[in-house]
């Protein structure tokens, strides 16, 4: 996990400032929203000048209230006390309508950019993090703004409208009690920005624990069958426990801070208006004060504490906020792959490769070298196939090949061009890659194929599932095609979500297959029928098959055997099996005896 940024600089609050550009498409309604906001802050604030004439009785003639609205007695007054809840009810709902319309429209946006984005980086940052917490990103973080956008953004004007025009107000009926009423607020405010402060730092730590809280069950449902098949449910719940105790601790270190600030800003609050209302009693027995103008005084009074109150709690939410657009925007800065780099006008015109002199080193282990000088060539159409003990490198080629990496040194040619002259997109339509674990997606069968060519036919898709020996078992479903196949395919077999795998590589029709142990977690019965859908799909164009099991690529044109990141043979079965003490011959007396 990322270390919690605990403060916000001003490159910071530029950052977090870069939100607004989602809000800008629309500003034609949030500009209508901030005016019915304002409007119902105006109306709002009539309340306590309304209702301290009318609790003064028929027996005030000359207060402003009357002289403003011309009133002439309290009927007129509780008439104009219900026009302006008709009026504040009307600009609340338009205000709240437009801001959610506002809000939804600039997540939604924000939540598409943010996943578009995430896709398009590199291998090399997904090796470096979890998926729970760039799940929790993406939904927590998110989550956050919203809620900003919605109410917190709303409620912080209408209260800086409330503290404006309520100490305008106050200051309107009697300077001197609103000098008293005001001798704490100074003091108030300071305790509000160290406050805030502290329990931004909570908040955004907690978040980030609440993440990692999310990584443990996203691993814990995806590995969900070693956990039961190793009985560790009480290990995993145990796990999570820890965690989530984590995040209940620091949320109640949080609380503790705020409910202590909440307390003082109520004391002083208060403590503020009974000082008020002592010092206006003794104006109003002194006759300098009107019993309606004392009773609006004390009402505008509890507003404006109201909202110095309500401040606080509203920035730490700002602050929250804040934390989560950084957290968010670090995501969205980072460099994504740079997939026309090369000459999107180039083409792939045949399947040949070449590694020249490749040498790498996976970015998070640079000091361990995984391929070292390592050369070899496959001419178009032909089998080269891969083998050596685990940790060879086997895999890396696969990963070289479709440039989820690049070498360290050295080159790979396809098509007589060097790999990363391509443009990205071009090179891999170019290849398809039918690895050991198949991870389908949660829709149905015909989804799940025509993956290898969206927009493909149904005639393309059953052509394809036919030749990939998969036509029978799906017609075997009562759904046939639509069958749902579960989260990550759980609900097919292994053979079966194999042949689907096969079915979109045939789709795809590329010109460079790559079969990365293909067949190695499969039973004698579905390897041999893989076995054949997979010798339907190499036919006619470049293959290159890692692989565990020898027998399954004796008829390759070429097999180059990887030891230690380097090349210790290369050259067809039957001229390798001839090498005597030779480590394809070992490899294959060791199968032999299993």
């Amino acid at each position: 996990m990322a270390e919690v940024k605990t403060k916000v600089t001003k490159e910071g609050l530029k950052r977090a400032l870069r939100i607004f550009k989602y809000v800008l498409p629309y500003k034609l309604k949030f500009s209508l929203g901030l005016f019915f906001l304002l409007m119902s802050s105006l109306t709002f604030m009539s309340f306590p000048g309304l209702i301290g004439r009318l609790m003064g009785g028929d027996d005030v003639s000359d207060s402003a209230i009357d002289q403003f609205f011309n009133l002439q007695n309290i009927d007129q007054v509780a008439l104009l006390l219900l026009a302006a809840f008709t009026l504040q009810a009307f600009f609340s709902f338009m205000r709240i309508f437009l801001f959610a319309d506002v809000t939804e429209r600039a997540i939604a946006s924000i939540r598409q950019d943010t996943y578009g984005h995430l896709i398009t980086l590199p291998m090399t940052f997904f090796s470096n993090h979890r998926v729970g917490e760039l799940n929790s990103r993406i939904s927590n973080d998110i989550s956050q703004l919203q809620d900003t956008f919605m109410t917190t953004l709303a409620e912080m004007v209408r209260q800086i409208i409330t503290i404006v025009i309520g100490i305008s107000l106050l200051f309107f009926y009697s300077a001197e009690l609103t000098i008293v009423m005001l001798v704490s607020l100074p003091i108030m405010m300071l305790v509000a920005f160290f406050f805030g402060k502290f329990i931004r730092k909570l908040s955004k730590k907690t978040q980030s624990t609440l993440a990692e809280a999310q990584v443990v069950v996203d691993e814990t449902l995806q590995a969900i069958q070693s956990v039961k098949s190793y009985a560790n449910e009480s290990f995993e719940r145990n796990r999570y426990n820890l965690i989530t105790e984590e995040v209940r601790k620091i949320a109640m270190k949080g609380a503790k801070w705020r409910g202590a600030f909440a307390s003082f800003i109520i004391l002083g609050l208060f403590g503020a208006i009974v000082l008020v209302i002592w010092y206006g009693v003794k104006l109003k027995n002194a006759g300098e004060i009107g019993m309606d103008e004392l009773m609006s005084f004390i009402l505008y009074s509890v507003f404006v504490g109201g909202s110095i109150g309500g401040v606080a709690d509203i920035f730490g939410k700002v602050q929250k906020a804040i934390g989560s657009t950084e957290s968010l925007f670090d995501l969205i800065d980072e460099s994504p792959e740079l997939t026309n780099k090369g000459d999107s006008s180039i083409r792939i015109q045949d399947g040949s490769i070449a590694f020249e002199s490749v040498a790498f080193s996976y970015p998070s282990r640079m000091d361990k070298p995984v391929l070292k000088e390592v050369s070899f060539e496959v001419q178009a159409g032909q089998k080269i196939a891969v083998v050596g003990p685990s940790g060879a490198g086997k895999s890396t080629i696969a990963a070289l090949l479709l440039r989820f990496y690049d070498p360290t040194q050295g080159g790979i040619r396809i098509g007589g061009n060097l790999a990363d002259s391509y443009d990205l997109t071009v090179l891999r339509n170019s290849l398809a890659l039918v690895p050991q674990e198949i991870l389908l997606f949660g829709g149905s069968i015909k989804e799940n194929i025509s993956y290898g060519k969206p927009g493909a036919t149904e005639e393309e898709i059953k052509l394809a599932a036919k030749k990939a020996n998969a036509l029978e078992f799906i017609n075997g479903f009562p759904e046939g095609f639509d069958t749902l196949v579960g989260e990550r395919g759980i609900q097919l077999s292994g053979g079966q979500r194999q042949r689907v795998a096969i079915a979109r590589a045939i789709l795809k029709d590329p010109k460079i297959l790559i079969l990365d142990e293909a067949t190695s977690s499969l039973d004698a019965e579905s390897e041999r029928i893989v076995q054949e859908a997979l010798e339907t799909l190499m036919e006619g164009r470049t293959s290159v098959i890692i692989a565990h099991r020898l027998s399954t690529i004796r008829k390759a044109d070429k097999i180059v055997v990887l030891d230690h990141g380097t090349i210790r043979e290369e050259g067809t079965h039957n001229e390798l099996i001839q090498i005597e003490n030779g480590a394809y011959r070992h490899l294959s007396e060791l199968q032999l005896t299993e």
